[in-house]
């Protein structure tokens, strides 16, 4: 009786040739599994070619709401931006599908979990250290740490080969390599590899181009509780069902394209082109609620921890206890952390034009510039003083 492996398998090219390359170099039964984190790839297609290649099973399942509401919400209570540009949109799905791999490797007695990452990327650290935090004695196979199918030519060739059924993009040399769920697509590869080459304006799925876009804009309304987004535009709505309205609005109205040049947990550089119209909306909203809602010195602290926060997560360490332990102290951050927020979206510019909160900190009374009886502006004399004391010593 041959072994098992689940391997976590998208449909494309890649981890299509690992299915059949478990079967016949490692000799083991392969159980597909495909997460639904929102990609809108064709996953029936997907499924039905799992099956043609001999796959034990396949299992389809979708995480879309769960993806949003324990992984992306927890993460945008911190404001998280890696290098202060990187939105995180691969590293924060990662863990889940580790996490489903290994609750299917339990149920189905498998021995090993395989994953498509390369040697030189960050997946492969945010798959394996997601499957060791729940299973320490877990086998782990990566084919591109093992095999000589060190380039697309070769890939295509082992997939005709062995009658792997190619995805129609990938049979002509692709121009970039792409990941995607609810929160984003990223690309890498090929002529971005150059950093001074623009992207294809062909290129981009989620966004228009800003200057497509309606010039007239588009005002929405975000409510949030306890730092989650609520309602959309008044309308209540689940946390997968908010990101993808997000998406909606951000993409047609050219929000959330990011080129960046980014320092991987491998230690080599690369450059990448995000769209995150949904994900740079909430971020813009979340900060905006804050700046009512959180005294200085916790948005201060929440600001110290963030760049912290924020490395473990592109680092694959979203299960670790430090992460957990920062989690608490932002979640604590977000008791009021509540009210609505005014955006207006232009043309690849979003601007808050307004918030408002019943744990409103904001005094009109105190801060106004005319005339009040509740602030002694003379109390500013000594208090500079004492600060100014290392000063004038």
């Amino acid at each position: 009786m041959r072994k098992k492996v689940v391997l976590a398998y998208s449909g494309g090219l890649d981890t299509s040739v690992i299915l059949k390359w478990l079967q016949i170099e490692k000799n083991l039964d392969v159980i597909a599994f495909i997460a639904d984190i929102g990609q809108q790839d064709e996953l029936i297609e997907a499924k039905k070619n799992a099956i043609k290649m001999g796959a034990i099973k396949v299992i389809v399942e979708d995480l879309k709401n769960t993806f949003a509401k324990d992984y992306i919400y927890p993460m945008f209570r911190a404001n998280t931006l890696y290098e202060g540009n990187y939105l995180l949109g691969t590293a924060i799905a990662r863990p889940l599908i580790a996490k489903k791999q290994i609750e299917l490797a339990k149920k189905y007695k498998a021995d090993y979990v395989s994953h498509g990452a390369t040697g030189k990327g960050n997946d492969q650290i945010r798959f394996e250290l997601g499957y060791y935090a729940h299973n320490p004695n877990i086998k782990v196979i990566a084919p591109w740490r093992e095999w000589d199918l060190n380039s697309r030519e070769k890939l295509i060739n082992y997939a005709y080969t062995n009658k792997i059924p190619v995805p129609g993009s990938k049979k002509k040399e692709p121009p970039y390599s792409m990941d995607a769920n609810l929160l984003h697509i990223s690309y890498e590869g090929k002529i971005l590899e150059d950093p001074w080459q623009s992207p294809d304006e062909k290129m981009f799925r989620m966004t228009k181009n800003p200057i497509k876009a309606s010039n007239k804009g588009e005002n929405i309304t975000l409510s949030f509780k306890r730092g989650n987004l609520l309602k959309v535009n008044n309308k209540k709505l689940s946390a997968y069902l908010a990101m993808k309205r997000l998406n909606l609005i951000g993409g047609r109205n050219g929000i959330g394209r990011k080129d960046l040049v980014e320092n991987r947990t491998v230690g080599m550089k690369s450059r990448g082109v995000y769209e995150t119209p949904g994900g740079t909306i909430l971020l813009e909203a979340h900060r905006a609620i804050e700046s009512l809602t959180l005294d200085g010195p916790s948005t201060t602290l929440k600001d110290e921890i963030m760049p912290k926060y924020a490395k473990l997560i592109y680092d694959g360490l979203w299960f670790s206890p430090e992460r957990e332990m920062l989690q608490s102290l932002i979640d604590k951050s977000q008791d009021k952390v509540e009210g609505d927020v005014k955006l207006f979206l232009r043309q690849g510019v979003l601007n808050v034009m307004g918030r408002r909160s019943k744990y409103s900190l904001y005094n009109k009374d105190l801060s106004t510039f005319e005339e009040d009886t509740i602030y002694n502006q003379k109390d500013a004399e000594g208090f500079i003083k004492l600060k100014s004391l290392r000063f004038r010593n």
